[in-house]
């Protein structure tokens, strides 16, 4: 039996509904894309942090106090060191030890400095680009969060495809908002047939056993996104079929906040025509 004849719309609303909820959710919680209020790109040497406006990186919160120098980020090839920590700068609930070495975001987990409200993690973007990715726990905007604007669910958005796998090892060129490109692993191109025209979009990896769409469509920039949207695929079948829901479509952390990193849809895959479904463009309330 095909996917198709199986199709269950009250299922399928009920579903899509589900993914939604879970999105806004995870958006209210403290460490979401709506607190991330800075990134401090980093040289090699020392430069201080605080809320000290002399610092190379300062810090400001919405609510609490910021020591005026909370300690000084060390790079050395490639290795970032924390040093003359202020007690109020905490890891794990414990003040920062002396001379310790951070983990980036590469890590599972990465380090997370917490100093009143703020918390901060180091961030590896390219061969040798290091940041320190700042969230503001207190934002105006985490408390203000009403929720995200959506197209209505419509059956007609989700189509299935079939993956054409491509050799292991692939990887494509996919372009990001700092203007670097980086070579991602690809597991092939999923084609599928939406409005009536044939589409083939390259895919990157996802959790085991599904795809991840970056893709931009005729209503970017519009009721859209400006950077294109982000799609997670249902799971491939032996066969190579897979399920392709534009219901569930999301925006890019970019959207809320100017100091993400995303990537941008790679070459090929922007769809010539408009995509009615799911997140629509994200304004905060104030």
């Amino acid at each position: 039996m095909s996917a198709a004849a199986r199709f269950d719309p009250v299922a399928h609303r009920a579903a899509v509904e589900a993914v939604r909820l879970d999105r806004v959710t995870r958006l209210r919680d403290p460490m979401s894309w709506l607190t991330l209020t800075g990134l401090h790109w980093l040289h090699p040497g020392a430069q201080r942090f605080g809320a000290d406006p002399t610092n190379e990186i300062v810090l400001t919160a919405e609510a609490g106090r910021i020591p005026p120098v909370a300690g000084t980020l060390r790079v050395t090839d490639g290795r970032v060191f924390v040093e003359g920590a202020d007690p109020a700068l905490t890891i794990d609930g414990r003040p920062a030890p002396a001379g310790v070495e951070l983990d980036d975001d590469t890590a599972d987990p990465p380090t997370v400095l917490a100093l009143g409200p703020l918390r901060m993690v180091l961030i590896r973007r390219g061969a040798d680009r290091l940041g320190l990715r700042v969230r503001d726990t207190s934002a105006l905007v985490l408390r203000t969060f009403a929720g995200l604007p959506f197209f209505p669910i419509d059956p007609r958005w989700r189509v299935v495809g079939r993956l054409e796998r491509a050799a292991a090892g692939t990887t494509m060129p996919v372009p990001d908002v700092l203007g670097d490109v980086n070579e991602e692993p690809s597991p092939g191109v999923v084609a599928f047939t939406l409005e009536g025209q044939p589409c083939r979009v390259a895919t990157l990896e996802s959790r085991p056993g599904h795809l991840w769409l970056v893709f931009g469509d005729q209503t970017n920039g519009h009721e859209t996104y400006a950077g294109g949207r982000f799609l997670v695929t249902g799971e491939v079948q032996p066969d190579d079929r897979v399920e392709i829901d534009f219901n569930i479509a999301y925006n890019p952390p970019c959207v809320f906040s100017p100091y993400a990193t995303c990537p941008l849809p790679p070459p090929g895959n922007r769809l010539p025509f408009r995509v009615e479904a799911g997140e629509r463009v994200w304004r905060p309330a104030h």
